[in-house]
């Protein structure tokens, strides 16, 4: 592969609401550092601003980003605002509120209906924007949501929201949000190497209702927040051979290939490893290929000569 020669539009194209994205977009959250929820080293301030603006210029029009998203020095907010503002036409910025961590970086008792009102406002603000795209709640230990969906819902009301979505969250969860209010995105961890039935049941909801299903961690695997996994199975391995890829690529293509409503949000501060994940979103596998990956998430079963389900 050229990754070099390779844009954004090649991974396709899905709508959050009335939003048209490009399916590999970037995840904001390693710009603050190596394990930003882990106090690591800050990251390169510069680079983070440059690989932000080359995002961009590789048609990326998809960026992941939450308040929450900080180390002692780093803020993804302050470093989206600072290198693409004013942001260009088409552009969108999806957020999360829910969560609460502390000036220290440590984490509180997630957020109350009441005060999600405040993690918007803090979004806008940090972001330099009078509106956000799309604010996701993430569910932290709620059995329920309905009451701090129900809160985003009067927030899109008042038009400080364009769109809603949910993170962390089973099929029950789903169907509780949307007796409330539209639902354009469901954020969850998904990934090759990590069976999970009840997302895969999500993703199949998903597209069911047209919502865009957007794994995390999906090239971090085990690493999550940490670092992305340097572990690769030998099924994944070949795949990349067969396509001069990286194993991240392939993990990234897999994801894509779930579905034309699946997108990829991969997050790096590093310049060609950007270039990379964006470069994977042209990777088209074969049936075969598919089914000696799904080995890894499960076995699910695939018709023979099922091959490329993306559009």
């Amino acid at each position: 592969m050229t990754a070099e020669t390779i844009t954004a539009d090649a991974s396709g194209t899905w709508r959050l609401g009335d939003l048209p994205v490009h399916r590999i977009g970037f995840g904001a959250m390693r710009l603050t550092g190596s394990a930003a929820f882990h106090h690591g080293t800050p990251s390169d301030r510069a680079r983070s601003i440059a690989v932000l603006r080359r995002a961009v210029e590789l048609g990326v029009n998809h960026i992941d980003t939450a308040a929450f998203y900080f180390s002692s020095l780093r803020s993804a907010n302050e470093l989206i605002n600072t290198a693409l503002g004013p942001y260009p036409d088409g552009l969108v910025i999806a957020t999360k509120v829910g969560p609460v961590r502390d000036h220290d970086g440590e984490w509180g008792t997630p957020a109350r209906p009441d005060q999600l009102r405040g993690h918007v406002e803090e979004n806008l603000r940090q972001l330099g924007r009078d509106h956000l795209d799309v604010v996701h709640l993430r569910r932290m230990d709620q059995e329920s949501i309905a009451e701090h969906f129900g809160a985003l819902a009067e927030l899109r009301e008042a038009g400080l929201i364009r769109h809603l979505g949910i993170s962390g969250v089973g099929p029950r969860h789903l169907a509780e949000a949307l007796r409330i209010a539209p639902v354009v995105s469901v954020q969850n961890r998904y990934a090759l190497d990590r069976p999970a039935p009840v997302d895969d049941e999500m993703v199949r909801i998903c597209g069911e209702h047209g919502i865009a299903f957007v794994p995390f961690f999906a090239v971090a695997g085990q690493g999550a927040e940490r670092a992305a996994t340097a572990t690769h199975d030998d099924e994944v391995l070949a795949v990349a051979r067969a396509h001069g890829a990286s194993p991240a690529q392939i993990r990234l293509a897999w994801t894509l290939h779930q579905g034309p409503h699946v997108l990829a949000i991969p997050g790096t501060g590093d310049p060609d490893h950007l270039t990379e994940n964006v470069a994977a979103g042209a990777l088209r596998l074969t049936g075969e290929e598919l089914r000696r990956l799904d080995v890894l998430h499960g076995g699910r079963s695939r018709p023979s000569g099922t091959g490329d389900r993306r559009p």
